[in-house]
């Protein structure tokens, strides 16, 4: 089931039934620990929220990833979607809130979880080359200020060719274009062996050929099991792109499975009535309806 923002919580709702009566006592008030959510979900968020200078930018975020999915991250410009990948990854810190992966707290778990940001946020005049990005990826096994060893450039080159981008592996980052920069990012996610994926606008500023090559990737990730939270921008592709669905402005206004809870109705709540868009979502939608 999804959730939506009328799904209140009610830890009054016994007592409101004569359950309470009953009790040669009252009942102590239940302490929200995040214990309720699923040990073996990819990622779990507990009542977080984040706060830029006093100003919430995040408003108490209640979710469980489902395993294996790929999901997209849905909502206008300023809703929170970098900050939400942000927080999870403790970049940022949090006013308040939980962050589990598969049941332990994100720090211990860093090694299962990829991180491919935005472009905009790299220094692409650092000197490095494409293989030397790519083995990065590997720091978690390696050790940091270890030697890459020959077994693990190799790994590199082969995440680089599963990209299209082994014939670029010695050239510098800053040489790249912007679509060969991205596929050397998730180059680098998938030298990882990641069993967790967070996406931030992989599709942003690239061309058509390295979109259609990041949709392949990342249902090769679903395929072995992989789970995949990207924050995107295109409402026409969430439907043949993305199984589920966040739908975020600040708060989380909907999510669940994209058929369901990809509607006019929730878009309207997202983006407060932007119509252009929302037009276009729904051709999206109703082009998926009749498989074209």
């Amino acid at each position: 089931m999804h959730r939506t923002l009328a799904d209140e919580k009610t830890p009054g709702l016994a007592a409101s039934h004569g359950v309470a009566a009953m009790a040669p006592r009252p009942l102590a008030p239940r302490v929200a620990t995040g214990d309720e959510h699923p040990a073996t979900a990819p990622l779990s968020i507990h009542d977080m929220t984040v706060a830029y200078h006093r100003k919430p930018v995040l408003w108490d975020i209640d979710f469980d990833a489902p395993d294996g999915k790929l999901i997209g991250i849905i909502g206008p410009n300023g809703a929170g979607k970098s900050t939400l990948l942000k927080a999870v990854l403790d970049l940022i810190p949090k006013a308040s809130g939980r962050v589990m992966v598969y049941g332990e707290p994100y720090r211990r778990r860093r090694r299962l979880v990829a991180y491919v940001p935005q472009r905009e946020s790299v220094d692409w005049d650092f000197p490095v080359s494409a293989l030397d990005v790519v083995a990065m990826g590997r720091y978690g096994v390696i050790g940091w200020c270890l030697p890459v060893s020959r077994k693990h450039k190799a790994a590199a080159l082969a995440a680089l060719d599963r990209v299209g981008m082994a014939d670029y592996a010695k050239r510098q980052i800053s040489q790249l274009s912007g679509g060969q920069q991205q596929r050397v990012f998730l180059a680098r996610a998938l030298v990882q062996d990641a069993r967790l994926c967070l996406m931030d606008e992989p599709f942003a500023g690239v061309d058509a050929a390295t979109e259609q090559a990041i949709v392949r990737l990342l249902q090769d990730l679903r395929q072995s099991g992989r789970t995949v939270l990207a924050v995107h921008h295109d409402l026409q592709t969430v439907p043949e792109y993305f199984d589920h669905v966040v739908l975020l402005n600040m708060r989380i206004v909907a999510q669940g499975p994209t058929a369901e809870v990809f509607t006019p109705e929730n878009l309207h709540k997202t983006y407060g009535g932007r119509l252009t868009l929302l037009e276009q979502a729904a051709q999206a939608m109703a082009r998926q309806g009749r498989g074209t």
